[in-house]
C-alpha cells in the first residue's frame, strides 16, 4: 500500500505514521532524510541540490522528483511506502501520481487554536534534548538531568503561527488536487492519538 500523509506541524504525524509502518509493514520515507543523505554522499543529484542550497535558492521540483522516484524504487519500498513531506507541490504530486499509484492520502486536520497551543507550548531541554510541554510542566524548567527546558525561536508564537499560515496556504492546492482523485482521507486529529489511530487503520483496512 502507497500512502501519502499530509497534516500541519503539530498535528501528531510522527505518532501516527510510526503506528502505521509497523501494522502496515511499510516505509516510511522522509524528504529530510533523503535530501541529508544525497548531499552527504555527494551522489549527482546531491550535488545539484546543494549548489541550488549554497545560493540560498530553493531546490527545483525536477531535482525533488528524482531523489524521490530514485528512493521509492528501492527494494524496501516494494512492498508498500508511507511518504512524509512530498509531495510539497502539484507539480510534485502529478509527477509522482504518472510514476506509480497512491493508494490513499492521509490529511491530519486539526483546530488551529489546538495546533498554536501544542507547538508554542512545547520545551526542549538545553541539556539532554528531552521535549515536553507547559502543560506538564507544573510551572518547574529544570530537567531530571540538571538542563533547563527552553523555548526553540519557531516554537514562538507569532512564528507558529506564521508556519501553519505558509503550511495552509503550501498544501490546499494539494488537499484539492488529491481530493478530486478520490483518494484524499480527511483525520479529525483533534482528539486523542489512540482514537485518531484507529480511524486511520480503519481506513486504510477497507482499502485492502
Amino acid at each position: 500500500m502507497n500512502i501519502v500523509l499530509l497534516g500541519a506541524p503539530g498535528a501528531g504525524k510522527g505518532t501516527q505514521a510510526a503506528k502505521i509502518i509497523n501494522d502496515f509493514e511499510i516505509t516510511h520515507i522522509s524528504t529530510g532524510e533523503i535530501f541529508r543523505k544525497n548531499i552527504k554522499e555527494k551522489t549527482p543529484l546531491g550535488e545539484k541540490a546543494q549548489s541550488y542550497i549554497n545560493e540560498g535558492k530553493l531546490v527545483p521540483d525536477s531535482i525533488v522528483i528524482d531523489m524521490m522516484k530514485d528512493r521509492l524504487s528501492q527494494q524496501d519500498c516494494k512492498k508498500g511506502f508511507l511518504l512524509d513531506g512530498f509531495p510539497r507541490t502539484t507539480v510534485q504530486a502529478e509527477a509522482l501520481s504518472k510514476a506509480m499509484q497512491i493508494h490513499a492520502v492521509l490529511n491530519l486536520q486539526m483546530d488551529i487554536k489546538t495546533l498554536i497551543y501544542r507547538l508554542s507550548g512545547r520545551r526542549i531541554c538545553s541539556g539532554c534534548g528531552n521535549t515536553t510541554h507547559i502543560e506538564f510542566m507544573n510551572g518547574i524548567d529544570d530537567c531530571n538531568c540538571g538542563g533547563r527546558y527552553v523555548q526553540r525561536e519557531d516554537d514562538k508564537e507569532e512564528t507558529v503561527k506564521n508556519r501553519l499560515k505558509v503550511y495552509e496556504e503550501q498544501t490546499k492546492p494539494l488537499i484539492d488536487y488529491f481530493a478530486k482523485k478520490g483518494i484524499l482521507i480527511n483525520i479529525n486529529a483533534d482528539r486523542y492519538k489512540d482514537i485518531v489511530y484507529q480511524d486511520i487503520y480503519e481506513a486504510l483496512k477497507s482499502l485492502k
